[in-house]
């Protein structure tokens, strides 16, 4: 790694912790704002804006970085995360908390592919597994101090904090990248999709949030529900008529003709699934079946964080040697093979299996998810990969949106309708509707393996031994 693409990196590095500590600290600092802004019943919503309109714009901005450069569209994000940022830390009520969660997840939409799609510029092939693994790992870090930096701030300043810290290093990053950052821009004419922009961002959100609020705010049988579906079938089928006619389309189709990126893609709806399942559910079977405080719910997952940054690392040691299909297949063996044991846990598991297990787990994230991501980086040219990336994140986010309203609704059977946070549940009900989800999640995984090992190609992708920028 050349001094150019260190000075890169820890721009990137920067940014994607940024965006990845984010949740975990403003989760340790809820109990705190709630108490503080009141509104305790639109909880969920502080997370679920940020998820709904980081998805939305993720794609826009991928193709906005194909048109003008990755330079602009990195800026531009990040000015509207720490914008979002700082007006999050003035909030006054848990509505203006909501609101500027949104501006936080439009900037983010733009940061997170960013950062994939600059790897993909800057490395070559070899490199970008090596890069991608310094990368992400962050994710890995701000699952383990996430709550402690959440915590520190609540304790011994205010939880405004959590929010105003981010500034000063969102500005190093802006810094680095506007200074560093080298990218040949081709002078040509722009046509921007405006049709296509604005129909799949009102066929998104009445589709996220309608899946979002199933089962909760909205019953999946209101007149209200049957609405938001059938303005998401309207705009978004609309959209892939635009996508079809127009000269510069927002999200073309023709990448899905690429089988690298076709089933990566899928492999990442299905994992991202599988992901949210765990980091949901598996913390609610500590508490409430095992009934155990939160701080081992929490010490669970941590062995998740260690191990993904492990695969992450081994995955940029052997993608040369061994090829990207032997590495992403071993990864999502080794998260098949330990959801399928969590299927078969039981109240007297001990919970150094769990832990065991989760290892085991995370470290299937850190193979699959780093090689897919090198993957998309490595299938298409620079003029596509900004499109590429994007539509790769959005779908992992869409299958986190997918996953927690299809478990939520089966473990919700199980409960009948009560709570299901474990304090008003039997542990045995809990334990039996939580075994479900478990081995749903198993299954999603074996036919992700199967997914992979049948259809992922052999060989290199087809822009591997493109030269990087």
């Amino acid at each position: 790694m050349n001094q150019y693409q260190r000075n890169i990196t820890i721009a990137l590095v920067i940014a994607t912790f940024l965006a990845a500590i984010e949740v975990t600290v403003i989760s340790t600092a809820m109990p705190v704002i709630t108490k503080d802004l009141g509104g305790l019943d639109l909880i969920s919503w502080v997370f679920a804006i940020y998820l709904l309109t980081y998805a939305v714009m993720t794609p826009i901005f991928g193709k906005l970085a194909d048109l003008f450069g990755r330079k602009k569209i990195f800026i531009t994000g990040a000015t509207l995360f720490l914008i979002g940022s700082a007006l999050c830390g003035l909030s006054q009520s848990m509505e203006q908390l909501i609101l500027f969660r949104a501006i936080q997840g439009i900037g983010a939409g733009a940061l997170m592919p960013m950062t994939f799609t600059i790897v993909g510029d800057v490395f070559k092939y070899e490199q970008r597994a090596k890069a991608q693994a310094i990368i992400g790992s962050i994710w890995g870090i701000a699952g383990i101090f996430g709550p402690l930096v959440g915590g520190f701030f609540v304790d011994y300043l205010t939880w405004n904090w959590i929010f105003y810290i981010n500034i000063p290093f969102g500005l190093i990053a802006m810094y680095l990248i506007w200074k560093y950052l080298e990218e040949k821009i081709e002078k040509r004419k722009r046509s921007i999709d405006y049709g296509g922009a604005i129909t799949f961002i009102i066929g998104t959100t009445a589709l996220l949030y309608a899946l979002l609020s199933g089962g909760n705010e909205i019953a999946w049988n209101e007149p209200l529900m049957f609405t938001l579906f059938g303005i998401a079938f309207v705009f978004l089928s609309i959209f892939i008529i635009f996508q079809l006619k127009v000269t510069e389309p927002m999200l073309p189709f023709q990448l899905f003709r690429n089988r690298h990126l076709l089933i990566v893609n899928l492999s990442g709806l299905l994992l991202g699934a599988i992901l949210i399942g765990l980091t949901a559910y598996l913390p609610l079977w500590v508490q409430g079946v095992l009934l155990l405080a939160a701080t081992s719910s929490g010490l669970t997952l941590i062995p998740m964080s260690l191990g993904w940054p492990i695969g992450a690392f081994f995955s940029g040691r052997f993608i040369v040697k061994l090829g990207t299909k032997p590495i992403s297949l071993a990864g999502v063996i080794l998260i098949a093979l330990g959801t399928t044991a969590l299927a078969f846990i039981s109240s007297e598991t001990s919970n150094f299996l769990l832990v065991t297990i989760m290892f085991f787990i995370g470290l299937g994230f850190g193979l699959s998810f780093t090689i897919f991501t090198v993957i998309v980086q490595s299938s298409v040219d620079w003029n596509n990969r900004g499109a590429a990336a994007s539509s790769n994140a959005f779908l992992r986010t869409l299958g986190q949106t997918l996953g927690i309203a299809v478990l939520g609704a089966v473990l919700n059977q199980h409960i009948g309708g009560q709570t299901n946070n474990g304090t008003d549940v039997a542990p045995e009900v809990l334990g039996a509707g939580l075994h479900s989800v478990f081995m749903i999640l198993a299954m999603i995984a074996v036919i992700c393996v199967i997914l992979v090992a049948t259809f992922l190609p052999k060989e290199q992708p087809k822009y591997a031994q493109e030269q990087s920028s």
